[in-house]
């Protein structure tokens, strides 16, 4: 067979498969009579109201040099790693803005870092195709820099995301441009578990963000370039549980729901969606309220402690606060007066709920917390 019939052959089916993606998504639209907004709306359910002294910029972490690309809060609240394209990750004391560690990477290109339950430790990654740990309480070497305790290699691709165990600091899951995604033992240095690659349930293209479950810690989901969201069980690597259609661009960002029978997703295509593991039905789309169709790129989400708010960060700036149940947006941080002057690149919730922290492309991370006697819902 020459190999413009082969060409010719391939062609025709990814047509093919695209044709029945396109049936398979009809039949399930078919199946769903309503949307979790629609529900909420016949069951008279009344918005969450917001002013812009609701929730207000209380610090603004300053002493990163170059974009901020990611996040992470330590279990106890008061404590958050960022990592930044000046190849630093900072530690800092949440409650003072005081800076408690500053550790210089071998690779300056870093794009995910995570704290460690006991937040004894903190995992980074990034284009060195490594996934690098810090033990915060080892002692510093001659230059003043924190030794790597640890160094995970087995990535054939940029590490793009990572996030321990729940109550575990000796194992953690990472994503990678690869297409796969790996569970280490940090103890060893050694992969308990990849998932995808040459399996055909896996993702075929870049996996760029993982979210652990919370109530089962051994059910994780992964967004990717391929558009999809994938469910995956620790204990059967071979095969995706399940595998979750609906964005039209890239899945940047996936964040179980509290509950851990949901989870929502941010995506390229400018949207975010909420899904059931369940049944793999899409229950809500929360589109962005713009009148043109320059709709910016979804870049991180979390969720409120009970749920009811959805926090999303956009390429263009903003970070809307929705209300999940009516799909509405409450408030823009990104319209506030002490909002970031670049991209959104990543945000996160504190253990307890009570604060967001919101990392940009400006350099800084800014703390966001309820004013008055208002609590986070």
């Amino acid at each position: 067979m020459s190999v413009t019939e082969l060409k010719e052959r391939h062609l025709a089916a990814t047509q093919t498969v695209n044709s029945l993606r396109q049936q398979l998504n009809q039949k399930r639209l078919l199946l769903l009579d309503t949307d979790v907004a629609g529900y909420s709306r016949a069951q008279n359910k009344l918005p969450v109201t917001f002013t812009p002294t609701d929730l207000v910029c209380c610090r603004t972490l300053q002493g990163h040099s170059g974009k901020v690309y990611s996040l992470d809060w330590t279990p106890e609240k008061n404590r958050i790693v960022s990592a930044s394209q000046d190849g630093r990750l900072i530690v800092w004391n949440a409650l003072t803005s005081q800076k408690t560690h500053a550790i210089k990477l071998p690779c300056p290109w870093v794009m995910t870092c995570a704290f460690s339950p006991s937040g004894q430790s903190v995992a980074c990654g990034g284009l060195d195709s490594i996934c690098s740990i810090f033990n915060l309480n080892s002692s510093m070497d001659k230059d003043g820099n924190v030794p790597v305790s640890r160094m995970l290699s087995g990535h054939k691709g940029y590490v793009s995301s990572c996030q321990y165990v729940p109550d575990e600091d000796t194992h953690l899951i990472t994503s990678s441009g690869d297409h796969t995604c790996i569970l280490w033992d940090i103890t060893t240095g050694l992969r308990t578990s990849v998932f995808g690659g040459e399996f055909q349930s896996g993702h075929t293209a870049d996996v760029l963000s993982v979210s652990i479950n919370g109530s089962n810690s051994r059910l994780f989901v992964s967004g990717s370039c391929d558009a999809t969201a994938r469910l995956w069980d620790t204990r059967v690597a071979s095969r995706a549980v399940r595998t979750f259609y609906g964005h039209e661009g890239d899945v940047s960002s996936v964040k179980y729901f509290p509950d851990g029978n949901r989870f929502g997703t941010g995506s390229e295509d400018g949207t975010c969606r909420l899904f059931d593991i369940r049944t793999g039905h899409q229950l809500q789309v929360y589109n962005q309220p713009n009148s043109d169709s320059d709709f910016a790129q979804v870049t991180s989400i979390a969720f409120s402690v009970s749920g009811r708010l959805l926090f999303a960060g956009y390429a263009n700036g903003d970070c809307y606060v929705w209300d999940t149940l009516l799909a509405q947006v409450v408030l823009n941080l990104g319209s506030l007066h002490n909002s970031h002057e670049g991209r959104i690149s990543c945000l996160g919730l504190s253990a307890d709920g009570s604060a967001l922290c919101t990392g940009s492309w400006d350099s800084n991370l800014k703390i966001w917390a309820f004013g008055g006697h208002r609590k986070m819902t």
